[in-house]
């Protein structure tokens, strides 16, 4: 168990923070690639590592390090003296990131990346966790996730593992010490510092497995979601708002004010997939359409194949995991859609939004469509007329806004 004053990080271990960068995430002034939370929660690991047992601590396996950001955690935990921990990480920047730190300090193969089970298993493997003594954790923003993760550390580490838990004091909330508390028997908090807190779990209990989970939503499809899947098995607003302006929830008007939604054969990209509403309905609707469907995040890519699996179509839906489809082939797509977020991690943020526009202006064919679902007081118009072409709002309210913009010949250039 932590001591109640964690000593200050080696001198080593600060350098290594404040070398690190975001890259490939999105970048800017606002955002960090090492914040209060990684650093408490390797004081914490540096207060275990000098007290009683410590040594057990640096063998092989014996650390596991989840939802590292950027690198933070599994390179100053190696830099404390950490041998070989082993990392999962749910999102695809999240490891490129790690893998370019690493590469940066010289310390490029040195922890063992895990990476997520088959659609429909479980999402964090066994083989990520069994045998660990411990486990660094970001929290996750959502309950879901933690709870996921949770799980899977008591059902596969060690029986006298210790989870150390760390994260932003203001977006932390007492229902995820209720979470942990039901998946261990001890639970308490660290002293604050660094404007963040680490939540001690220890004692695992024998819980079952909740993830994934299902729902049937409007238009008669039922949506699979791991924990860590944005919106979970509900059809988030933004979705449907995309759905009913394209004709695919019944009553929908159709898009016939911008022309029509999907030729005949076409090839069709959804482009940050979350669960795969948008990318099954479309593969449901046109059985000639052949659909790819991609996310960063591991959660979401299994979600999507789930659902699209149960839907009967998941043979016509291919599931990439990638970052803004980054490695997807330019002038491949006859139609993207995309549902962006609007922040990055808690930030609030369109620079991960304005990455999908410009990949669709890469992957669509020319005279190709863009359809997109935005905030209305994002106000993208502008902005997708100038990267992709174009742009006409096909539907609108206080909340939402739907577009559709044609890959002018300039941005196929």
């Amino acid at each position: 168990m932590p001591a109640p004053d964690a000593p200050p990080l080696p001198d080593a271990v600060t350098g290594v923070l404040a070398g690190l960068r975001r890259w490939p995430d999105v970048e800017g002034a606002d955002l960090v690639a090492a914040d209060g939370a990684d650093r408490l929660l390797l004081a914490e690991l540096a207060g275990l590592l000098a007290g009683p047992g410590g040594e057990a601590l640096t063998r092989p396996g014996a650390v596991t390090v989840l939802d590292d950001a950027h690198g933070a955690l599994a390179l100053g935990a190696l830099t404390l003296g950490v041998q070989r921990p082993r990392v999962w990480q749910d999102s695809v920047v999240a490891e490129r990131a790690l893998d370019a730190n690493a590469e940066r300090l010289g310390l490029g193969g040195a922890f063992e990346r895990q990476t997520a089970g088959a659609p429909g298993a479980a999402l964090l493997p066994a083989g990520a966790l069994d045998g660990a003594r411990l486990v660094l954790l970001r929290l996750p923003r959502s309950l879901a996730a933690l709870t996921e993760l949770a799980e899977a550390v008591a059902r596969s580490a060690a029986p006298d593992v210790v989870v150390l838990a760390g994260g932003m004091v203001k977006h932390m909330t007492p229902a995820m010490n209720d979470v942990l508390g039901r998946c261990f028997g001890a639970v308490h908090a660290t002293r604050g510092r660094h404007k963040a807190r680490a939540l001690v779990a220890s004692g695992p209990r024998d819980v079952e497995p909740t993830y994934p989970v299902s729902e049937q939503v409007p238009g008669g499809l039922t949506l699979w979601a791991y924990g860590a899947a944005f919106a979970g098995p509900r059809l988030d607003r933004g979705a449907r708002a995309l759905l009913e302006a394209v004709g695919l929830l019944p009553g929908a008007p159709g898009a016939a004010p911008a022309g029509p939604f999907l030729p005949a054969g076409a090839t069709v990209l959804d482009l940050g997939c979350g669960t795969g509403a948008l990318a099954t309905s479309v593969a449901r609707a046109f059985p000639d359409a052949r659909v790819v469907a991609t996310d960063v995040s591991a959660a979401a890519v299994a979600s999507t194949a789930l659902t699209a699996a149960h839907a009967g179509v998941g043979d016509r839906v291919e599931t990439v995991r990638d970052d803004a489809g980054r490695d997807l082939p330019g002038a491949s797509f006859d139609v993207v859609v995309c549902n962006p977020p609007f922040h990055v991690g808690a930030a609030v943020h369109t620079g991960a939004a304005s990455r999908m526009f410009r990949t669709a202006a890469r992957v669509l064919r020319p005279g190709g469509a863009l359809w997109t679902v935005y905030n209305s007081h994002l106000r993208y118009r502008a902005e997708l007329a100038r990267v992709v072409g174009p742009t006409t709002q096909v539907a609108r309210d206080r909340t939402f806004t739907v577009t559709r913009s044609v890959r002018s010949q300039e941005s196929a250039r």
